[in-house]
C-alpha cells in the first residue's frame, strides 16, 4: 500500500485517543493537551477504562464504547494490546492509526509473534493504515492537528518535514519556532512498520499546500517504491534529504573490488541522484536550502557573477564557489566596458566585481542591472559591507529595483548584524533571497545548481547508442546455471569472460590449462607473450597472493613461472583449491588507460554499477563513483564524468581522447547484463584497457547467487517482453513497443502529423508545440507506474516511424488507472486503435490494476465506440462535453 486511506491519517475529522491519562507528565496527558491546544475542530474522544474525564474531556471505556467511530486512532498504550485494539478499529471501520508505543518488536504475543507483526496482520484485512510504532506522532497546522507528544507546536507553512528520528523532530520543532519556519505537516515516522518514506512523498507530491518536501532517512525500507515516489514527486516541487550513517563497514568483507568501493552511503547518493533529490548534510543547510529553492529563480545557467563593495567578502565568496565545484563568470570585453562607464577606475575590472567601499544605491544599481543583462553571467551574488559612507537600505532597494525589471537569478549577502538587519528585512518582504555570509550565499547558490542539474538529469533526453548491441542472452545464461548446478558462486575468469562476450564486451583470448606443462602448450598455440594466472574459487585477488605473472614468452618460462606460482601460492593461501591456471594472451595497447566496471548488490537498492580508476591499486586510488541500472548513453556518461579520471580520458599531451561512446555502450551492456540475468549478484571488470581504439576486458570475476522474490531492481528496466510485432488490416506490419527516453524527437515528428482535429480531442485543445519539459515527461516514464505503447515502422523514413500511442498512468495503489490515445488520421480505419487500447487493457489487467478511465470529448463518436467494442460504460463527467469511460478490468473477457 502506499497513499491509502492516509487521508484519513492526515485529514481526519474525528480522533480517539488510546491510552489518554490525567497523569501530569504521561504521553498520553501530554498527547491529550496538544490535541485539544492545538485548535483540532473535530470530536476528541479519550479511551481510558478508569477514568470518567481526561483533560476535562469524556473518556470511554473501550474502543467498543466510542460514540462515533474515529477517523484516525491514536494508541500509546502498552505493547500487548495494541494488536487487539487495531483489530477492533477496523471492524469499526477506523482507517488510520497512529502508535506512539516504542518496543514492539521486542514483545512477544500467545503464538510467538511479535507485537509488530501481529498488529500489521490485524490491520492488513481492514486496508487500516499505521504511522509508526516508536514515533513522536504527526502534525498538520493547517487544520488544528497536533497529533503528538512534542513540546512545542509547528507553525503553518508551505514545507513538510518527514523524519525517522523522533529526537530529531522535536530539536527540528524547536530551531523552527526560533527561526520563525512553519509546515503543512510535521511526521515522525518511527519505525516505519507500514507508512514509510514512499508512502509519505507519493501523499505530499499531491498536495496543493506543500511546496516543498524535507525528508531526514536513516534507512529506506523499500527502495523501489522510495525511487518511483520520488521521482514523481521531484517533477513537481523540491524533494530535499538528509542521510544520516555515511560509513558502511560491509565494504571490509567484500568479494571483489567493486564491493569495496560501492558503500552503502555511495549507493544512498546515486539513488537521491536518479531521484532529482538534493541532499544536505544539516538542519540549517536542510531549510535553508528548501527556502532558496523554493523562492529563487530558476537558473538558466551555472555561470555565477559577484558584485560586492568589498574585495575581502567577495574573493572569500569566489574561494567558496571554486571549492563548491562552481563556475565564476568570465566577463566579456562588453561588459568591462560598460562596467567602466558607472564605476570608478578603481574597480576590480574582473569577476568579482568591486565597486568600492563607498558604493551608492545608484552604483549598486548600474553596476547589477549591467551584470543582469550580461549574456556571459546566468545568475547574480550582490554582496555589501557596511561602511560608515554607505547606506545599506539604500544599496538593498537599489538591487531589490534592479530583480524586479529582470528575469535572472539574484541572490544577496549582506554582512554584518544591526547595521544590515533593516537592509535584511527589505529583502525578505520582496522575496529576493538574502543570506549573512559568504559561504551561506554561494551554498545556496550551488543548491540552486544542484538542484538544476538533478533535474536536467530527470528530463534529460539521451543519445541513442552508437550502435544496437547484439547479446546471446541464452549462452551466458548457460554458463550461469552450470555454476549453479555445481553449487559454487565464483566463476572462473574464462567463465566470466565468456558471459562478458556474450554480451559484446571485448575480452582477451584466454583459456584453462590444469598443469604447468598444459599451460605452456597453451600459450604456444595462441602466441607469445602472455599471461598466466591461478585458477582457483577461494582466491579472491589473484595478485595479492603471487598469482599472476606477466609476458612469458616461451614455453620454459611458462613451466617454471606455473611450478613457481603454485608454490608461492601454496605458502600464502594454503587452504585454497587450485584447479590449475588460466593463460591469456598479453594485450598490446600502448598508452591504454586501466578502468574498472563493477556491478555488485545493496540490500535496499539492489543491483549498484561501478565505475572508476582500475588496476590493483583501486581502494587506494578511490576513485570511483555508483549509479542505479538500467543505464543508457547518458546517465553512462554521467557515471564516468563524476570520476577524477575522466578527465585523463578526454586526452592530453600526446595521448587521443579514448572512445567514449564505447565505453558507455560498454557501461549499458554491464547494466544490460544484470538486468537479463538475475541470478549475477556481482561483477568485477578490472582491469578493463579503454583508448581511441575500443575497450579490451583483461580479467573478469563473476559472483552468482540466488534470485529473491522481492525486485532486484529499484528502477524497473525497459520492458522488452511487451514488444511485438502486429498486423493490421491493410496488411501492413508495425512494432508496438514500450516508449524509451531516446524517442523525444521522433514523438516531435509524430506530434507534427496529427491533424488539428486529432490534437483536439487528444488534449481538449490546440497544442502548437509542446516544450521539452512536457515532451520528457511524455517519453521518459517510470515503468513501475505508467506505461505508454507506440506504434512504429523502423524502417519508414518518408512521413515519420511512429502511427500511435497509448498510454496510462496508474495510481500509487495499483487501483485505477487513466489512459489517453491517438492514432494519426491518416492510419484511422485499419484497426491500430483496437490493437493498442486492446494490448493496453491485457498489459494493465496483468499487472492487477482494478479500474480503467478515460475522458473523451463527446464529440469523439470514433472514441466512444472503440471504448464500447472493448467493454468500457459511460459515465457523466463534470464538464458537460465530457464522457468519462470506465473499465473494470478484473471482471470481463479479455479484449
Amino acid at each position: 500500500m502506499t497513499i491509502r486511506n492516509l487521508n484519513s491519517l492526515f485529514l481526519p475529522k474525528s480522533i480517539a485517543v488510546i491510552g489518554a491519562t490525567n497523569r501530569a507528565g504521561a504521553v498520553g496527558n501530554i498527547l491529550m493537551h496538544n490535541i485539544l491546544e492545538g485548535g483540532f475542530e473535530g470530536p476528541v474522544m479519550p479511551v481510558n477504562p478508569r477514568a470518567e474525564a481526561v483533560t476535562g474531556v469524556l473518556a470511554y471505556a473501550d474502543v467498543q464504547s466510542l460514540p462515533k467511530t474515529p477517523d484516525l486512532a491514536i494508541i500509546c498504550t502498552p505493547p500487548a494490546p495494541i494488536p487487539g485494539l487495531i483489530e477492533e478499529l477496523g471492524a469499526r471501520g477506523t482507517r488510520a492509526a497512529i502508535v506512539l508505543t516504542a518496543g514492539l518488536d521486542s514483545v512477544e504475543t500467545a503464538d510467538g509473534d511479535s507485537v509488530s507483526d501481529a498488529m500489521l496482520a490485524a490491520a492488513r484485512p481492514h486496508l487500516l493504515r499505521i504511522l509508526g510504532p516508536n514515533c513522536v506522532g504527526a502534525l498538520v497546522p493547517g487544520i488544528g492537528l497536533n497529533a503528538s507528544f512534542a513540546h512545542l507546536p509547528a507553525m503553518p507553512g508551505t514545507v513538510a518535514f518527514a523524519s525517522q528520528s523522533g529526537a530529531l523532530c522535536t530539536a527540528v520543532l524547536d530551531w523552527a519556532q526560533m527561526n520563525n519556519v512553519g509546515f503543512s505537516h510535521f511526521i515522525s515516522l518511527g519505525n516505519m512498520a507500514d507508512v514509510d518514506f514512499g508512502d509519505i512523498v507519493d501523499y505530499l507530491a499531491s498536495d496543493p499546500n506543500t511546496h516543498a518536501i524535507l525528508l531526514y532517512i536513516e534507512a529506506v525500507t523499500s527502495g523501489r517504491k522510495f525511487l518511483s515516489a520520488c521521482r514523481a514527486a521531484a517533477r513537481n516541487k523540491p524533494v530535499l534529504v538528509i542521510k544520516s550513517g555515511a560509513v558502511a563497514e560491509a565494504a571490509k568483507a567484500a568479494a571483489t573490488h567493486t564491493g569495496a568501493l560501492a558503500g552503502s552511503d555511495r549507493v544512498y547518493d546515486a539513488a537521491f541522484r536518479r531521484a532529482g533529490l538534493l541532499r544536505v548534510y544539516d538542519i540549517d543547510e536542510l531549510f535553508a536550502a528548501a527556502e532558496t529553492v523554493a523562492r529563487a529563480r530558476p537558473l538558466n545557467g551555472e555561470r555565477l557573477a559577484i558584485l560586492t563593495n568589498g574585495g575581502g567578502v567577495g574573493v572569500m565568496a569566489t574561494d567558496e564557489l571554486i571549492q563548491r565545484g562552481g563556475i565564476l563568470a568570465t566577463l566579456s570585453e562588453e561588459t568591462i566596458a560598460a562596467l567602466d562607464k558607472v564605476l570608478p577606475a578603481t574597480w576590480s575590472r574582473s569577476n568579482p566585481v568591486d565597486i568600492i567601499g563607498d558604493a551608492p544605491g545608484e552604483r549598486y544599481a548600474a553596476a547589477t542591472r549591467i551584470l543582469a543583462n550580461a549574456k556571459e553571467c546566468d545568475a547574480v551574488l550582490t554582496m555589501h559591507a557596511p561602511t560608515a559612507t554607505a547606506d545599506a537600505v539604500e544599496a538593498a532597494d537599489a538591487v531589490i529595483a534592479v530583480a524586479a525589471e529582470s528575469k535572472r537569478t539574484f541572490l544577496t549577502c549582506w554582512v554584518g548584524g544591526h547595521a544590515v538587519a533593516p537592509a535584511r528585512q527589505r529583502f525578505h518582504e520582496s522575496g529576493v533571497p538574502t543570506y549573512s555570509s559568504p559561504r551561506l550565499a554561494v551554498q545556496a547558490f550551488m543548491h540552486l545548481v544542484n538542484h538544476q542539474r538533478s533535474q536536467t538529469m530527470l528530463m534529460q533526453t539521451p543519445p541513442s547508442a552508437p550502435r544496437e548491441f547484439t547479446r546471446a542472452t541464452d549462452t551466458a545464461r548457460l554458463i550461469v546455471e552450470g555454476r549453479l548446478v555445481i553449487g559454487s558462486d565464483m566463476m572462473s575468469e574464462p567463465e566470466a569472460k565468456a558471459v562478458l562476450s556474450a554480451y559484446g564486451i571485448a575480452t582477451v583470448e584466454t583459456h584453462i590449462a590444469r598443469t604447468p606443462v598444459e599451460a605452456a602448450e597453451k600459450a604456444a598455440a595462441m602466441g607469445f607473450p602472455v599471461a598466466l594466472k591461478i585458477l582457483s574459487d577461494d582466491i579472491t585477488h589473484k595478485s595479492d597472493v603471487g598469482g599472476v605473472d606477466l609476458f612469458l614468452d616461451s614455453k620454459s618460462t611458462v613451466v617454471a613461472a606455473a611450478s613457481n606460482m603454485l608454490e608461492t601460492v601454496a605458502k600464502h593461501a594454503p587452504d585454497a583449491r587450485i584447479q590449475g591456471f588460466s593463460v591469456q594472451q598479453m594485450a598490446d595497447r600502448p598508452g591504454a588507460h586501466e578502468v574498472l566496471i563493477g556491478v555488485t548488490n545493496d540490500a535496499v537498492f539492489g543491483p549498484v554499477i561501478v565505475f572508476g580508476h582500475g588496476g590493483t591499486a583501486v581502494e587506494v586510488v578511490d576513485d570511483s563513483a555508483v549509479a542505479l541500472p538500467p543505464l543508457n548513453m547518458a546517465l553512462a556518461r554521467d557515471l564516468i564524468e563524476r570520476t577524477r579520471i575522466a578527465r585523463l580520458l578526454e586526452g592530453y599531451r600526446d595521448r587521443p581522447p579514448v572512445d567514449m561512446a564505447q565505453l558507455c555502450l560498454t557501461l549499458m551492456q554491464a547494466s544490460q547484463l544484470i538486468v537479463d540475468i538475475p541470478e549475477i549478484a556481482e561483477i568485477d571488470i578490472n582491469p578493463l584497457l579503454v583508448d581511441d581504439k575500443g575497450v579490451l576486458a583483461l580479467d573478469a570475476r563473476i559472483r552468482i547467487a540466488g534470485v529473491k522474490e522481492t525486485p532486484r531492481l529499484a528502477i524497473r528496466p525497459y520492458p522488452e517482453r511487451l514488444e511485438e510485432t502486429v498486423s493490421l488490416e491493410s496488411g501492413r506490419e508495425l512494432l508496438v513497443r514500450p516508449i524509451r527516453p531516446e524517442d523525444e524527437v521522433e514523438h516531435y515528428a509524430f506530434l507534427s502529423k496529427l491533424t488539428p482535429e486529432d490534437i483536439r480531442f487528444r488534449f481538449f485543445g490546440q497544442v502548437k508545440e509542446l516544450p521539452h519539459t512536457q515532451m520528457a515527461r511524455l517519453t521518459q516514464i517510470d515503468f513501475d507506474r505508467e506505461m505508454a505503447f507506440i506504434a512504429m515502422d523502423p524502417n519508414a523514413t518518408d512521413d515519420g516511424k511512429t502511427f500511435g500511442v497509448v498510454r496510462t498512468i496508474t495510481d500509487p495503489d495499483n487501483d485505477r488507472c487513466e489512459f489517453a490515445i491517438v492514432v494519426r488520421s491518416d492510419m484511422k480505419g485499419q484497426g491500430l486503435g483496437h490493437r493498442l487500447l486492446g494490448k493496453m487493457i491485457h498489459y494493465c489487467r496483468e499487472r492487477g490494476t482494478r479500474q480503467m478511465v478515460g475522458q473523451v470529448l463527446r464529440e469523439n463518436k470514433a472514441m466512444l465506440g472503440l471504448a464500447e467494442q472493448l467493454g468500457f460504460t459511460r459515465k457523466t463527467a463534470a464538464d458537460a462535453g465530457v464522457v468519462e469511460v470506465v473499465l473494470d478490468l478484473q471482471t470481463g473477457a479479455v479484449p
